[in-house]
């Protein structure tokens, strides 16, 4: 049975993971006859937000706490992943990815990438093993992998910032798919552009037939 390992960064869309994505996303791989692997970095958020008012709470939470929520309980420390032991490697999208699993939100282009976040990437680029990203997440893979080919939708704003980094954005609408196949990338734009659960589910099940058919 084949492997994906699943990166979380938190529980709900404003500070977290985007709990629509990695919940289809895995419920994807199952009916497709794979496992799934839940991991999470062990830092602290970037901020905590009111998901009602939308405003800052001021507390301060855990990414990897915070993951555990989806994946209950069962989810590891992202420094413990190994690229060996799994055939490809997902991110769900939220604003997580781009708070805590890198800092896009504030530096843009200039933006860096959370170390285990990077060395997973890396490792498994250099495994030629097939990586996907759904919503905003692609601007991991495209600050990571020069050269490489993504879609966040049509956004021009990340757009222009992912040609900055020395990828290539490609525009889609939301159930469409971008696939690069000589790094072995899938992307997506999910909630980017979709507003229905229903396409959330057909990006994210498209994204997951394709990095099977690439193992």
């Amino acid at each position: 049975m084949k492997k994906i390992a699943i990166v979380l960064s938190g529980c709900g869309v404003f500070d977290g993971s985007e709990i629509h994505e990695a919940t289809l996303s895995m419920l994807a791989i199952d009916q497709q006859n794979a496992q799934y692997t839940l991991f999470a970095p062990d830092i602290d958020q970037a901020n905590v937000i009111n998901h009602i008012t939308k405003q800052p709470s001021g507390e301060t939470r855990n990414v990897l706490v915070e993951s555990a929520r989806i994946a209950r309980g069962n989810i590891h420390n992202l420094t413990d992943f190994e690229a060996s032991a799994f055939d490809a490697l997902l991110f769900p999208g939220g604003s997580g990815a781009v708070k805590n699993l890198s800092d896009y939100a504030i530096r843009g282009a200039e933006m860096s990438v959370n170390s285990a976040v990077e060395k997973a990437i890396k490792s498994m680029h250099a495994a030629h093993k097939p990586i996907g990203a759904l919503c905003i997440a692609p601007v991991l893979l495209a600050k990571i992998i020069g050269g490489s080919e993504v879609t966040i939708g049509n956004d021009a704003e990340t757009a222009a910032h992912i040609e900055q980094m020395g990828a290539h954005h490609k525009t889609n609408e939301a159930t469409d798919i971008t696939i690069d196949e000589k790094n072995k990338l899938v992307t997506t734009p999910c909630y980017m552009l979709g507003t229905r659960i229903g396409e959330i589910y057909t990006g994210a099940s498209k994204v997951v037939e394709a990095l099977l058919k690439m193992m």
